[in-house]
């Protein structure tokens, strides 16, 4: 795979991969709430779903799920009521305080670590429509005259740093709105805000017939 490729085949993935969406918005509210440093393990989460996605596309399963119907519509609407889910919680959620910084011995709020790659994992786990993505991306950029799974071996990894590095951007985004804005009033905006995208985004999988 020549270095062009290559250059082509990351802008490609960070274009997709930047473009708010749940995954991204769940990685700016971590980020707002708890730091960029702790929503490393969104990101791991968010990371972890990408790689399996792709995975998956490359042992074909990608044209089977594009195929059978009812399999794609049982993790469409799992992925769908799970981001309904989380858009209620985030509605009902109390105020936090945006300030990272706190009184505690480690200087620092403590996060659900776990809780919070469970959701970075669900949330991109929970698109379908990802793993038909990388179905229809990867054999665009192969090789036929090159060692397949070296390539799909670049590419995986590639995957897995592109979506790590967009979820700690928004992450990272989310450390410095808390450092701008430090009342209760834009805590409840930002859960307000994330929550209705959230719900809407839910309610849309689930409407949507494709």
């Amino acid at each position: 795979m020549s270095i062009e490729i290559l250059i082509v085949f990351v802008l490609t993935l960070f274009i997709t991969s930047i473009i708010p969406g749940p995954s991204m918005l769940i990685a700016l509210t971590h980020g707002v709430k708890y730091g960029a440093k702790a929503t490393m393990a969104t990101a791991l989460g968010n990371t972890l779903a990408s790689c399996i996605q792709a995975v998956i596309s490359i042992a074909g399963l990608g044209v089977l799920i594009a195929t059978s119907g009812a399999l794609f519509l049982v993790i469409k609407y799992i992925g769908a009521l799970y981001l309904v889910y989380l858009g209620v919680m985030l509605w009902r959620s109390a105020s936090f305080n945006l300030d990272n910084s706190s009184s505690a011995g480690d200087g620092k709020r403590q996060a659900p670590l776990f809780k919070m790659f469970r959701q970075g994992f669900v949330i991109a786990a929970g698109n379908p429509k990802a793993i038909l993505f990388f179905t229809a991306l990867f054999p665009q950029f192969i090789d036929p005259g090159q060692a397949s799974l070296s390539q799909y071996l670049i590419m995986v990894s590639l995957v897995c740093i592109c979506a790590f590095s967009c979820a700690m951007s928004y992450a990272i985004g989310g450390n410095y709105l808390a450092s701008v804005f430090k009342t209760s009033n834009i805590s409840k905006l930002i859960n307000k805000i994330t929550g209705g995208i959230f719900v809407t985004s839910g309610l849309g999988l689930i409407i949507s017939s494709k």
